[in-house]
């Protein structure tokens, strides 16, 4: 049937809503796509969901030849699996929690590894049952304390997940890489670039774990790759830390006073003007931050650590949150001071649970101190004397402190050398439209899902995760196929084949117009017809500009000759097309 813009529920809007921040939430609400519910929360228009279903499709077509049957879970999940597995508590405040009228736990599921383990525990026991891989495309809902962007984060989104169970690991190793060869089928379907990164599996556990992220500018991930090829989340990526050094013959430790050097660059600046080196300026590079957090565990408890970091580089709170995962990390605040005095603001210096290195000698604190993996034995440092207005010089690792562990969560620079000895890094921004997962067995250890094998044994199975941002990856293309005008769709994903565009007020001219979409049905061209009689040409062309089909085809006073214009949107060409040939230009047009 044809869809006619005079019955189409849509109503294209001339001004961008006041709370949009990027293209793709601008031009998705002005063309009639989506429309805001409340914050992070959109309903879907039926040109929204027409692309909606379209990448659902590719979907679709792609898990399928990767060997997945499709399933489908209730959003609204009891509290117990979540509870066997301890993320009841670990999501903290990112889950929306809610009781029934008799009192009992739910959640809208975040996502749903539990009850997929559980279903196939309910239904497998053998392992002639596996390898089994099944998917669901389902809402999900996380209580964003920030819903931002749109689409790009909100509360209210749908996701391809998918999961798969083994009882070897050669089995997991195998059904991984079915997947992640189907997410880059998928991925080059859509037309979208990626960049497949090694990643953190945070909350979710397992081995494993690579992002698949889409270079762009208001992506909120930042990655880093090399030119021989290493790529990794910020998140993931690890310091390669230096050999260690000599410490017999490097200079005694020295204390100085430091008046007014709170900072780093005060310390810099004092150290130059009254501790000149010889060989060249001491640089903030030489100098070790010890900067004070505050850990808040899952049970409400909290904690201080201290770690040292080179004073050129300051500490990325992100590779924070990971390293001391699941706990929460915040800056000490001024409270957390006044509890241990030993702690000088501005001028602490590498410390250990039992006191300070200098100055307080023979505290009791209980605070770690850890380091960054470049803080190596034999390396010395200009750092705080934990005394008010005092530094020391010459501080040696290994002889003069040492840390209670390794802290790696420094902020990545471009230059910085990858992991894997692939040359230094470059950074990126991306934005996460896919993550692949090795689960291994947290998940069925848990839920106790195991079958038997060959020998008539119980093996716990072993677990993979995949899922797909559905509605971010709309974005995502939204995001990257628009111009100044409107919304330019790929083929492959458009609301429709083609949109026909009658103008004028001549009747015969959409007498022609119908006729020729009829005829564009009969090809199989699904087209959207812009029927308005009463609507100006202009308001028409902005529209049919503003809606993003990438073809388009107007009716108008050559019709009566024979001709129509064809206006391809990607790359502006227009140009006269006889109305018999416009089945063939739509077929041929790339």
């Amino acid at each position: 049937m044809t869809t006619r813009m005079s019955q189409l529920f849509v109503r294209t809007l001339r001004d961008d809503p006041a709370d949009a921040e990027v293209a793709s939430h601008r031009l998705l609400v002005r063309a009639g796509y989506i429309r805001r519910q409340a914050p992070g929360i959109f309903a879907w228009l039926p040109l929204g969901l027409r692309v909606r279903r379209r990448i659902e499709a590719i979907i679709h077509d792609e898990m399928a030849a990767a060997g997945a049957q499709q399933v489908h879970f209730p959003a609204l999940l009891p509290r117990e699996p979540y509870e066997a597995t301890g993320r009841w508590t670990e999501y903290g405040d990112g889950i929306f929690r809610l009781k029934d009228r008799k009192g009992a736990d739910y959640l809208l599921a975040p996502t749903h590894e539990e009850v997929f383990t559980m279903l196939v525990k309910d239904l497998y026991s053998s392992y002639k049952d596996l390898p089994l891989s099944i998917y669901q495309i389902q809402d999900k809902y996380r209580d964003e304390a920030r819903p931002r962007a749109g689409l790009l984060r909100g509360r209210e989104f749908s996701m391809k997940d998918a999961y798969s169970f083994d009882y070897t690991d050669d089995g997991l190793d195998a059904s991984y890489q079915a997947q992640r060869d189907a997410y880059e089928r998928i991925f080059t379907r859509l037309g979208l670039e990626y960049v497949i990164v090694q990643a953190d599996a945070g909350a979710m556990g397992g081995s494993r774990s690579e992002e698949f992220l889409h270079p762009t500018a208001v992506g909120e991930d930042t990655f880093v790759r090399s030119a021989g090829g290493y790529a990794a989340n910020v998140e993931a990526y690890r310091t390669t830390a230096p050999a260690a050094l000599p410490i017999d013959g490097q200079p005694e430790a020295v204390v100085f006073d430091s008046p007014d050097t709170p900072t780093i660059a005060t310390l810099v600046a004092l150290a130059n003007d009254r501790h000149p080196r010889e060989d060249r300026p001491w640089e903030a590079a030489d100098t070790l931050k010890n900067v004070v957090l505050r850990l808040t565990h899952l049970d409400g408890s909290s904690e201080l650590v201290i770690v040292g970091v080179p004073g050129d580089r300051e500490v990325d709170m992100k590779r924070a949150e990971v390293a001391f995962a699941p706990a929460e990390v915040t800056a000490a605040i001024d409270e957390d001071f006044a509890k241990h005095p030993g702690l000088v603001k501005g001028y602490i210096g590498p410390w250990s649970a039992a006191g300070p290195v200098l100055g307080e000698e023979g505290s009791t604190t209980g605070i770690r101190y850890l380091v960054d993996p470049r803080v190596v034995d034999g390396t010395a440092w200009v750092t705080g004397a934990n005394e008010h207005e005092k530094h020391v010089f010459h501080l040696v690792a290994g002889r003069d402190f040492a840390a209670d562990g390794i802290a790696d969560i420094a902020e990545v620079r471009a230059g910085d050398p990858a992991p894997d000895g692939s040359g230094p890094v470059e950074l990126a921004r991306g934005m996460e439209i896919g993550h692949v997962f090795q689960l291994g067995r947290k998940y069925a250890e848990s839920l106790d899902l195991k079958v038997l094998d060959e020998n008539g044994k119980l093996v716990t199975v072993t677990m993979g995760s995949y899922g797909i941002g559905v509605t971010r990856i709309l974005a995502a293309i939204a995001e990257g196929n628009h111009d100044e005008r409107g919304l330019i769709w790929p083929r492959a994903v458009a609301p429709f084949d083609v949109h026909v565009v009658a103008t004028g007020k001549d009747a015969a001219v959409y007498e022609i117009a119908d006729a020729l979409v009829s005829e564009l049905h009969e090809a199989g061209f699904d087209a959207l017809y812009d029927d308005r009689p009463k609507v100006s040409p202009g308001v028409k062309f902005g529209d049919a500009e503003l809606i993003g089909v990438p073809l388009i085809i107007i009716v108008g006073r050559g019709a009566a000759e024979g001709t129509v214009e064809f206006w391809d949107r990607r790359s502006g060409e227009r140009r006269d097309v006889a109305l018999g040939e416009v089945p063939a230009a739509l077929a041929q047009a790339d």
